[in-house]
């Protein structure tokens, strides 16, 4: 049995202000695609201004989504080679 690695390379960004912290998630897959996803994180206005933890819970959403957009794609191309509905898996 021979083993292949394969790589994806994922790219997270984020755009801050003292109350709000936006992620964007991209990644790019062997076959071309690029899949993108956003999450959000608003600040309390009673807790500290933590910048790393906007960052973390914007950028976990945002892999959640993306995550959620490679199984779309991931049925899909099972549903094309099968000819039958394979459906997405909702956590």
């Amino acid at each position: 049995m021979m083993h292949t690695t394969v790589g994806w390379h994922v790219e997270l960004e984020f755009m801050e202000d003292d109350q709000h912290t936006r992620a964007a998630a991209m990644v790019r897959l062997p076959d071309g695609t690029e899949l993108r996803a956003h999450g959000r994180a608003t600040r309390h206005q009673v807790d500290s201004n933590q910048p790393r933890v906007g960052e973390e819970i914007a950028g976990a959403r945002a892999l959640n989504e993306l995550a959620m957009r490679l199984l779309t794609k991931a049925h899909g191309e099972i549903d094309a080679d099968s000819g039958r509905t394979s459906g997405p898996i909702h956590a």
